[in-house]
This record gives C-alpha cells, structure tokens and sequence, in this order.
C-alpha cells in the first residue's frame, strides 16, 4: 500500500526472534542484578542457596507442564480427535502444510467453540497437536483456514514451546528467589549493622518489583513470537491474504455474540487470537493486520 514501507518476512522472522532472545538475556540480568543485592545484604553464600533451591522447584514444576504440555492443552479444553472423513479440509491443509514445512504431521483435535480460533501445543515437533474451533471450521474459507494453521505450524516449527518453557522457568526463578528472600529478611531480625539500610530498602523494592518486572517481559516474548509466527506462515503459505483476511473475520466477527466462547487460562497464551489487552499475551489484531499486509 502507498506509504507503507515493505516488509520482508525474513526479515521479521529474524528481528523477532533476535527480540525474543534479548528478552530472555533481560530476564536474567534481572535475576543477576537480584541476587547481586542478596549477596551484599547478607554473606554471599546464601545467595547461592536460594539461587539452588528457586531453580529446583521452578524446573520440577515446568517440567512436568512442559512433557505434557499436549496432553493437558487438548483435556482443558475438551478437544476430540478430528476426523478425515469429517474435517476433509482440516486434514488437507495440514497435510500440505508439512509438505512446505518440513514437519511431521502433528496430532489433529477440534474443540467445540463458536469463535474462530486454533492453539498448537507439544514439546517438539514429534509431540505436537494443532486443534481447531469449529468455528473457525466453519465460517473461514479454504485459504484463510490455511493461513491460521500455517501460524500454528510456525509455532511448531519454531519450537515455541520450548521457548517459553525457558522463559516460564526464568520467571519461576525470579518469583520463587524473591519470596525466600523477602521471608528471610523478616525473619532474620536488624542486619542494619553488617549491610546498611538502604542495602536493605534497595534489595526489598527488587525483590517487590523483579516478580513483576519479568512478567511482563515475558508477556512481551510471548507477543515476539507471534509476530514472528505470523511472518513463518507468510513463507509457508506465500500468500499473507489467507492470513490478512482471517484475522480481519476475527475482528469483525469479535462484535458477535460467540457461542461457546473460549475461557480457559490453560490455552489462553496457545490461542491463535486472544483479547488484546495491556497484559495480553498476544499483540492487537489491528497491529498483526498491519506488518502483514506491508509483506
């Protein structure tokens, strides 16, 4: 369009994925900068065990969301297997999707929703599922249902899953460290003497702020990568319109009351789409249109 400047998707893939890792590296210079007051304010060692003790439990519980994370995703929203025979073009264009991907074919469910939208979830490509709403079976055509797939299978193909698994951990660490150190800092009488009040004051506020800090860097990430999902479905399809013109049904059709709407925080950040608000895991639908018809 005039005036708009063109965007390559090889060029948007990359910047957002390098925007992604500059987030995760963010993420643990924070958790750094933390553990660096800790260690000032009480001996250094200490810092060092509760560094221990946060990774542990913050992997142990990632971890098992994380092997089961298709298992769980397809139960939370009681998904059913599709079927060939029924869901013909389902199939169809996942099948021709895998061919210009590279991917094995992934595990296929529809979930009974009036909203038109899609999750994929799974550890690795060898794992994943894609699921779809019925309503996005029913009321997208051939070309706009394959633009929706093809951001599923980037997200696949992308390993997304791990990604944000990472950045979870992180999070995990950062919030876990905070609250042993803010409940041993109660319990452990005046360190005025050793450390210094405003050691003290400045290693509180982090430890208040850094839970808070990280999690919307990671509700950026999340938002980086769906724009990056977006660009990998323009080079998997060759064809931004499919994807353009479903997310444009998506926005106009948000002003119809859904049947069987989608209210489950377990696949709330999987979704295709999601309410675009400040804390939003995805980006406005209204920005996603915009790079997206620059390509």
């Amino acid at each position: 369009m005039k005036g708009r400047v063109h965007v390559d998707f090889r060029d948007e893939i990359s910047r957002n994925k390098w925007k992604s890792v500059f987030l995760i590296a963010t993420i643990v210079i924070v958790f750094a900068a933390l553990g660096w007051v800790v260690a000032m304010v009480y001996d250094p060692s200490l810092f060092f065990i509760i560094m221990s003790i946060s990774i542990v439990i913050s992997i142990l519980y990632t971890l098992f969301g994380y092997y089961n994370s298709d298992k769980i995703a397809v139960a939370s929203v009681n998904a059913k297997p599709a079927s060939r025979q029924v869901h013909r073009q389902f199939y169809s264009s996942v099948e021709s999707l895998t061919v210009a991907s590279g991917l094995p074919m992934p595990r296929l469910y529809v979930m009974n929703s009036g909203e038109i939208n899609a999750f994929a979830s799974g550890r690795d490509p060898k794992h994943a599922v894609v699921c779809v709403t019925t309503g996005a079976l029913e009321k997208l055509d051939k070309y706009e249902l394959e633009g929706v797939l093809a951001h599923e299978m980037s997200h696949i193909a992308g390993y997304d899953i791990r990604f944000t698994t990472l950045a979870a951990v992180l999070v995990g660490m950062v919030a876990i460290f905070s609250e042993i150190f803010l409940r041993s800092l109660w319990m452990s009488g005046d360190r005025e003497e050793k450390s210094g009040a405003i050691l003290i004051v400045i290693g509180v506020l982090l430890a208040i702020l850094a839970p808070i800090a990280v999690q919307l860097v990671q509700l950026a990430i999340s938002r980086k990568r769906e724009y990056a999902a977006d660009a990998s479905a323009v080079k998997f399809t060759r064809y931004p319109q499919g994807l353009i013109k479903a997310l444009k049904k998506i926005r106009d059709d948000s002003s119809i009351v859904k049947v069987n709407p989608i209210k489950n925080k377990v696949v709330s950040s999987l979704l295709f789409v999601s309410p675009s608000e400040l804390l939003s895991t995805h980006p406005a639908i209204s920005k996603r249109i915009d790079i997206l018809e620059r390509m």
